[in-house]
This record gives C-alpha cells, structure tokens and sequence, in this order.
C-alpha cells in the first residue's frame, strides 16, 4: 500500500511538471562576445641575391652558422627573410656586362627558386642592357631612336613578355618595381625626368603599370628612387609624377647611409633617423605604402650594420604603412664580387641580419 502510494506521488508531480517550467529563467545568459582577432602587420624581410648565380658559376659556395652548405635563396629564409627582390635586363649580351646574367632566363632559375622556398618576390625591372640607376638610364639597344610613344609600347611588351613567362611557370609576383632609382626618369634622353617635365617618364611609367596588372592583377607596382633621407628631393619627386597622373601602389626607396667618404665611412645615424622620421610625412601626403626596397651597410662594419637596421625595424613597427626592408646583395663580398655593401664574409652571414631573425 506504501508503494502504490508513492508511485502516485510521483506520477502527479511528472504531471505537474509538464505543465510548468519548474526552473524558470526569465533572462537567459547573453552570448559572450568574440574575443577581438589580433592584427597583425604583414612585413617582408627580404633580400635582393641577384648575383647568386653568376658567383655559383665563379664556384662560390654560401654557409649557414653551422658551416653546412646551403643554395642561397634557401639560406636566406634560414637567416629570417621571408622575400626575395631579382632584377630583369632587356638584353645583357649587349649591355656593359657583355653576359647573359639577370636576362629571362637567368630570371626564371632564380624565381623558381623563391617559388620552391615559398617566399615572396619582387621582380625589378630596369628597362636597360645592363644597370639603371639616377647616374644612368640608357635605352636598351633594339629600343633606340624610337619616340615616347613607342618606348612606352616596348616597355609594356617587355613587362608582360617576363611576367608572363614567370606566371606560365607557375610563379606569383607580389611586387613589381616599374623602373629601378627613376629619380631622374628612365629611358633617356626621352623620358627624363628633370624640373617640372615628367610627361614622358610618366607615360612609359604608366605602361609598364597596366601591363603589370594585366598580368598579375593582385601584384603591387613599386615607383623607386634613390637616397630615402633627401626628404627634399623625395617631395619634388612624388609631388611632381602624381600630378602628371603616375600610377602605383608603393613608395620604394633606396636608403645607404654609409658610402665611403674621405678616410672612412660617416656615421649611419644621421641618414637613417632623418629618412625614418620623414616616412610618416611621405605617408601622409600620398597615402601610398612605403618600402626600402634597398638598404645596405658597408661589409667591413657588421656591428654598425645590424645596429642600423635594429634601428628601423625598431622604429617603424607602429607604422602600418611601411610594409618591408630589403637588403642589396647581403651575400655579397668584395674578395668574391668587389662589392663591399653585403653582409656576409666568408660565404657566411655576419651579425648584420641578426635583426631580421627576430
């Protein structure tokens, strides 16, 4: 009797529950917010090895800090790079360096490589047969006598001709320099830049620019001159090709704060501070990303070198806007190339890109 008693207890108050919420909660917990997804500012430390495989045909081999034998653009990514910046000639067998090195083919070994370390690249053209810089800007021999017009036909044919071939290859371009140091415009005498007149540069400029894009779409167009800490110069430059109408994506300067002068090297402070300390006035006034696609210290100071380049990175950390620091042949020597601005001695890597391993 006991029993039956209490099962019907039991049946009553199951009954009974069903018909209310025995545990109400009028005001159920609100769904926490996401916690915020950090970001994080994409930089590139890179490195232009242009030379890599001209010194390999010398027989120069290049070491990690273990001593063990490494192909250089690997290497590179060992030593903290996660970019690599190669440079393209018209026609190099009649050009100053009477060789086939930085012509397309060369291009295509060295970028396959940057492909198979999975870094980035940048391809910088130069628009010459051999080297272009603000001393030089010569017309590549099969392109002479032709006018503005036509250069700036050639220039666009050129560019998509090797980007096409590096794309077929299954290569991606993330920047493209349209011109190397145009401070003083390319191509001349006819598309010199000088004064007020950049109508003729601008014009060549702007073709290469669509026919990077019509190529590799996503790929950033780099407008490059020399001398990052001539904030006067960097003014007149940029000021004067937007207002004809340049187009890019990018602000790349060359920045070497310690050539020889006199007896010895001047301190690298001066430069560098003045050229970090105008970024954020070059940013403001054409709102474009900025990049030293150059930068190098003399071989033979490793310890003022790697202080050097601490000191930007350092300081350009908080600037979203400055994307990238690339070093000019850090494997370089003067004892294997006669170039004295590297960063390596003895097929080894100094001190001097300690910081781009942090």
């Amino acid at each position: 009797m006991k029993s039956n008693m209490l099962s019907a207890s039991i049946l009553m108050f199951l009954a009974l529950s069903c018909g209310k919420n025995v545990n109400p909660d009028p005001s159920p917990s609100p769904t926490p917010d996401p916690e915020p997804v950090p970001v994080v500012k994409e930089f590139s430390k890179g490195a232009d090895i242009g030379w890599v495989t001209e010194m390999e045909s010398k027989g120069y081999k290049f070491y990690n800090a273990a001593g063990q034998e490494r192909e250089c653009t690997a290497l590179m990514k060992e030593l903290g790079c996660n970019a690599i910046r190669h440079r393209v000639w018209v026609d190099p067998s009649r050009g100053e360096t009477h060789a086939n090195w930085c012509n397309l083919e060369d291009l295509l070994v060295k970028c396959k490589r940057v492909k198979d370390c999975g870094m980035d690249l940048m391809v910088d053209f130069h628009y010459a047969d051999g080297w272009a810089d603000p001393g030089k800007q010569p017309i590549p021999a099969s392109w002479t006598d032709h006018s503005a017009a036509a250069l700036a036909q050639n220039v666009a044919e050129h560019t998509k001709s090797v980007l096409q071939a590096l794309k077929d290859n299954g290569v991606n371009v993330k920047w493209v320099q349209v011109g190397n140091e145009v401070t003083n415009g390319m191509l001349w005498e006819t598309c010199r830049v000088k004064g007020s007149d950049a109508a003729n540069f601008v014009k060549v400029f702007n073709a290469g620019a669509k026919a990077v894009k019509e190529v590799y779409p996503d790929a950033k167009v780099i407008l490059h001159i020399d001398n990052a800490w001539k904030t006067e110069t960097v003014k007149w430059f940029y000021d004067l090709v937007t207002s004809a109408g340049a187009k890019f994506d990018i602000i790349g300067l060359s920045l070497y704060p310690s050539y020889w002068e006199g007896s010895g090297y001047p301190a690298w402070e001066t430069k560098v501070t003045k050229a970090v300390n105008y970024l954020s006035t070059i940013y403001n006034s054409y709102r474009k990303e900025i990049m030293f696609v150059e930068f190098g210290m003399p071989a033979s100071e490793p310890g003022k070198a790697k202080d050097a380049l601490k000191y930007i990175l350092d300081k350009t950390k908080d600037m979203d806007y400055f994307t990238g620091v690339f070093l000019w042949e850090p494997e370089s020597e003067k004892s294997r190339n006669g170039y004295d601005y590297g960063a390596f001695k003895d097929g080894k890597a100094t001190e001097a890109m300690d910081p781009f391993k942090n």
